[in-house]
């Protein structure tokens, strides 16, 4: 089974509870998800990159294969 894990800019992870999934599908799922946290400030703040805009954010997150068992 594929698993994925989903970083952030400052290479975080961004849920604790759910370390990985099972699908691409699902880590942008979980990413869509983790962005709503932010909407009320209208941007992500990073150690490394300062204020990004949220409509920029998934340039900066790591989605990255961490299984194939």
């Amino acid at each position: 089974m594929e698993k994925f894990e989903v970083l952030s800019p400052d290479r975080v992870t961004i849920e604790f509870d759910t370390p990985y999934y099972t699908s691409k599908e699902k880590a942008f799922e979980a990413f869509d998800n983790w962005k709503k946290r932010y909407e009320f400030q209208g941007y992500y703040s990073s150690v490394d990159y300062g204020r990004i805009p949220l409509e920029s954010l998934e340039d900066y997150i790591y989605v990255r294969k961490i299984s194939n068992n």
